[in-house]
């Protein structure tokens, strides 16, 4: 028996997927093939390596997380083919992959990296995680772009000569009454009313989708976690659900800077002897939920430090008493140290809520894996 593992690195696109193979045996990458997005002949690549390396031989394949996200994984699982998507920044690559890149030095990286296990491989999602993180990601492109016809529509306004002098406060009833109440020219009100139109019909729409939502984050897999995660500050339902899908199994990740670090917000560091340089955030991981932080971030700058609103409290309430004075715990903390930063450090504002925002992925870690002591 051989019993020689072929490692097939794959370059992946929408249009072609580049092959190749190492085996340690070998030390080099070989039988190179470019061929259709296609996973049956990925298929019949690894029929035609068996028949080259024996029926004996083990194959395992891997790409770079990118566009196809998980499907060509579940279609080659589904084959019993094992397959591992490849998070790229954690690869190990050459200086001459980083000054020449084609999709052959690529999948040659890919097969070499699987051999040598210098990668962090992505974690998988189940099918109803998957279902719903993208549910959620749908909502968030609907509400980007209620956001931007909001802008559109001021922006429109202004150039009329039309500012809003009511108050403070945009899309209000008199806001909005205001509006439509606009005396234009016959072209300019066709142009305004439309504007409105694709408002009401986004803001409808991003109500709908957030009740359902709700409905998704009551289901009994998720109600009890999404009831932890709502006890800190800035995080509702949606985010709470967010995270949860997104992150999938926390007990992955044996520290919370482990966890930090896998959504991109601990520094990076460029030291050299007794030289220390520290960087700014990797950025490296899951930008989403990143981003779902950094927003969260933003309401431990308003407020009083220990002082709870009433929406908190009904957030909180149904949770352990452990879980409560563990989330008090750490409102409190983040709240005086984004206060510290601010007013006493002078700290620029978005390495403020990047620094919160790291912190409360540590608490929110805690939470998740039962570390509340």
């Amino acid at each position: 028996m051989n019993n020689i593992t072929v490692y097939i690195g794959m370059d992946v696109h929408k249009s072609s997927f580049s092959l190749c193979c190492y085996t340690f045996k070998e030390d080099e990458c070989s039988h190179h093939l470019k061929i259709d997005p296609d996973y049956r002949l990925i298929l019949k690549y690894i029929e035609r390596m068996r028949e080259i390396y024996g029926d004996d031989s083990k194959c395992v394949c891997g790409y770079e997380a990118g566009c196809l996200g998980y499907s060509l994984y579940h279609q080659l699982n589904d084959h019993d083919v094992e397959c591992i998507i490849l998070a790229p920044s954690t690869m190990a690559k050459s200086p001459i992959q980083k000054k020449k890149k084609t999709d052959k030095r690529d999948s040659e990286m890919i097969a070499r990296c699987l051999a040598h296990h210098s990668y962090h491989k992505v974690h998988v999602p189940t099918a109803e995680e998957e279902q719903i993180k993208e549910f959620i990601r749908m909502r968030d492109d609907h509400k980007l772009a209620l956001k931007k016809i909001k802008q559109q529509i001021l922006a429109f306004c202004l150039r009329r000569g039309f500012s809003y002098t009511g108050g403070s406060h945009y899309w209000t009833t008199t806001h909005l009454t205001w509006l439509r109440n606009l005396k234009m020219d016959s072209l300019y009100k066709e142009i305004l009313n439309e504007y409105l139109i694709t408002y009401y019909k986004l803001t409808d729409t991003v109500e709908r989708l957030d009740k359902r939502i709700e409905e998704l984050a009551d289901q009994d897999a998720y109600r009890e976690s999404v009831k932890k995660l709502c006890c800190f500050l800035g995080v509702k339902t949606q985010t709470a659900l967010a995270v949860i899908v997104e992150v999938g199994d926390f007990q992955r990740f044996q520290k919370a800077q482990q966890f930090a670090s896998y959504i991109g917000l601990v520094p990076g560091e460029a030291s050299s002897g007794d030289e220390v340089n520290r960087l700014p955030i990797t950025k490296a991981g899951n930008t989403h939920v990143r981003r779902l932080l950094v927003e969260a971030a933003q309401s431990y700058g308003r407020g009083t430090a220990g002082f709870k609103s009433k929406a908190l409290k009904e957030r909180q309430e149904g949770n352990p008493p452990e879980i409560i004075a563990y989330a008090d715990k750490a409102n409190e903390r983040l709240r005086r140290r984004y206060y510290r930063m601010t007013l006493r450090c002078r700290k620029n504002a978005n390495v403020v809520k990047t620094s919160i925002a790291r912190e409360l992925a540590c608490f929110m870690w805690g939470i998740m894996t039962g570390n509340v002591a």
